[in-house]
């Protein structure tokens, strides 16, 4: 009797601890076999506008080099570093006399030589009835007449070289070509210029309109030429849409622009193309020569697109978890486009239309790993 009480209470201390584990937490055994529940998006083809960023160069409509076109001496410099000037406006007055003395002496020999135009026409004159008489040859008038051809050769040329020194006098006052902005003046007053002098004067920037310019890779434009509606390069530009500026500050300029022009040569060493766009600039803001970034507006036709928070990488790859009908998820790779489409990737191959994929919380995932899905639609 004693023993089958000693064997009863043994059982019932191993039955003791069995009892306590369940009884503690009754329902964790069946947590653990239950599928945890996941963001599920559903892949959908659709068309979209992503925007593409590229390096722009900023140019005026003109960048005209004002440089003297004679010698002398900086006599007077009548505009200041950035002012406004309009076309036609004294910007610099040269000191060169002998450009003077020049038009004097011209005006001198234009008078000696219409006085000897006149003496050879009366000799003419009095040839013509002597030789009509008979009295001497014609010998006598045709020469007469070969000295007034020459003493009236002579009067153009005096004429000729009168409005050259008139010209080069007019060039020791310079005016603006162009309407725009003065840019810096390196000559101070009396500093000796000419032609070759090795800066400019100035340079006068028109900015009322601004040309940036950037480059695309021979893909993108034969995308462009492609897939842009227009019969040829000049309708396509017309039909491309607007584009957006971003200036050095990251601010986003006021007004849009447009594509004008694409080179007409591809650079063999670097694949690439000019494009110019066009941008107003009636306020002034921007001056030639800045830097800025041009936003350009891509259109993707029946495109698969998914949030890349859905994606991770491994070994240089990428990769997201499908679901399957099951609930069951596989680790797929994807490949996805070269264009930064911010928190989207357009996707080339891998995924289709209809799947299902996870949206976040991966790092917890395993390949063949059961879930709860929480569908929603992709969007952007």
């Amino acid at each position: 009797m004693k023993n089958l009480t000693f064997t009863s209470t043994l059982a019932s201390m191993a039955i003791l601890p069995f009892l306590y584990s369940c009884g503690s937490n009754p329902s964790q055994a069946v947590t653990a076999d239950k599928p945890q529940e996941y963001p599920v998006e559903t892949v959908v083809s659709k068309t979209t506008v992503v925007h593409i960023d590229y390096p722009a160069n900023l140019q005026g409509q003109q960048n005209v080099e004002i440089r003297p076109k004679v010698d002398g001496f900086i006599e007077k410099i009548l505009v200041d570093e950035g002012a406004e000037v309009k076309k036609g406006q004294l910007l610099f007055k040269i000191n060169a006399p002998q450009y003077e003395q020049e038009v004097r002496t011209a005006t001198a020999a234009i008078k000696h030589a219409e006085a000897e135009v006149n003496t050879a026409k009366i000799q003419v004159e009095k040839t013509i009835p002597l030789v009509k008489e008979e009295i001497i040859s014609a010998y006598e008038l045709k020469s007469a007449e070969l000295v007034l051809q020459s003493r009236e050769a002579a009067l153009a040329q005096a004429k000729a070289s009168l409005i050259n020194a008139r010209n080069n006098l007019g060039y020791t006052q310079i005016t603006s070509p162009a309407d725009g902005v003065v840019g810096s003046i390196p000559y101070k007053t009396g500093s000796l210029v000419s032609s070759s002098s090795p800066q400019p004067l100035t340079t006068v920037s028109n900015i009322s309109k601004i040309f940036a310019y950037f480059s695309w890779n021979e893909k993108q434009f034969l995308d462009f030429t492609y897939n842009q509606e227009g019969k040829n390069i000049k309708e396509k530009l017309i039909k491309f849409p607007e584009v957006t500026l971003l200036l050095a500050n990251k601010q986003e300029y006021e007004n849009k622009g447009r594509l004008e022009t694409v080179g007409g040569l591809i650079d063999t060493q670097t694949g690439s193309i000019q494009m110019r766009a066009l941008f107003p600039n009636t306020n002034g803001l921007i001056r030639s020569g800045s830097s800025a970034v041009i936003r350009v507006p891509v259109t993707l036709k029946d495109v698969v697109i998914i949030p890349s928070k859905a994606t991770y990488e491994m070994q240089e790859k990428l990769f997201v978890y499908v679901m399957g009908n099951n609930g069951a998820v596989k680790n797929t790779e994807i490949e996805v486009e070269d264009i930064p489409a911010g928190e989207f990737y357009v996707v080339k191959r891998g995924l289709s239309a209809g799947e299902h994929i996870v949206s976040e919380g991966m790092g917890s995932l395993k390949d063949g790993m059961i879930i709860k899905p929480k569908i929603s639609a992709t969007s952007r």
